[in-house]
């Protein structure tokens, strides 16, 4: 049985993106925001980024400003790595079978990570458009943003300029560096289109991969923590190295496979694999330059 209506795929597609109210469990909600807070507690006995990925960057990424008092663990990159409650829900979980019902049948897993905005954090994400970090032969590729919190316009809820993704994909290289933002003068022309997704703890944002989107800082004292995953329709490649890879990369989640390959046309350039732990790192250059 469908769980998408008709007026709801039609938004998707008008505004590259909407918000579904109890896309998992209270199980799963209340397992994933357990093994979260564990994440943070074990933070607190660390100074640097810490753990190891599948490329051999740190999985936990510290905010500047970390400390065992206040701790700011700002993300947690392939988290189904290192937890069965992540995996579990990656794979099984009512979003997958929503993507599917966009973008399927035949569905595959990108990537997954856990960004999290903690009180007294300053954590912010530059605009951007997620699929300058990761092109593929065609776009059906949809990022799924659980809310593990309450969303509220006071904690730093992702912001997006609908029906962006109908438009041109925006260089994230300025002055010969990836930045992983678009320009001042790209996001000054949306800036007053720009709008806010809040929701309860439980939903799901579903952005398509060219929507361009950032947040503001955590300016409560109430978390904001997601669990980040995306999604490609089956008959896509990668055209650059995946900057998340782990042993779940490409698994099939939905539908069979079909041998083929499907290709839109577009033009853009090659991202900048990641040396640090997080794209945060390469945002930060932007203010530094």
């Amino acid at each position: 049985m469908a769980i998408l209506k008709k007026d709801q795929k039609d938004q998707f597609w008008k505004d590259g993106f909407l918000i579904i109210e109890d896309a998992v469990t209270d199980e799963e909600l209340g397992d994933l925001r357990r093994v979260f807070e564990g994440w943070v507690e074990e933070s607190r006995k660390f100074t640097e980024d810490y753990g190891e990925t599948l490329d051999g960057r740190p999985r936990f990424d510290l905010q500047p400003g970390h400390t065992a008092e206040v701790p700011g663990l700002r993300r947690v990159q392939s988290p189904e790595e290192v937890s069965d409650v992540y995996a579990n829900v990656m794979r099984n979980a009512r979003t997958v079978d929503i993507c599917a019902e966009l973008i399927g049948p035949a569905l595959k897993f990108h990537h997954g990570k856990v960004n999290s905005k903690l009180p007294g954090t300053a954590t912010k994400i530059a605009f951007h458009q997620d699929f300058p970090f990761q092109p593929m032969t065609n776009d059906d590729i949809i990022t799924c943003l659980l809310f593990i919190d309450d969303v509220t316009l006071e904690n730093g809820p992702l912001e997006v300029v609908p029906g962006t993704h109908k438009g041109p994909l925006y260089s994230h290289w300025h002055n010969g560096v990836f930045t992983g933002s678009v320009s001042d003068e790209v996001f000054e022309e949306h800036k007053d289109n720009i709008v806010k997704c809040t929701g309860k703890a439980g939903s799901v944002c579903l952005m398509h991969a060219s929507l361009l989107h950032g947040s503001a800082p955590n300016l409560s004292d109430h978390s904001r923590t997601l669990y980040i995953s995306t999604y490609y329709a089956e008959d896509s490649i990668e055209l650059s190295p995946n900057h998340l890879p782990s042993t779940f990369t490409h698994e099939l989640v939905r539908g069979e496979a079909t041998g083929r390959v499907r290709c839109s046309s577009y033009d853009m350039q090659l991202p900048e694999v990641p040396k640090d732990t997080s794209f945060f790192a390469q945002q930060s250059s932007a203010d530094a330059g």
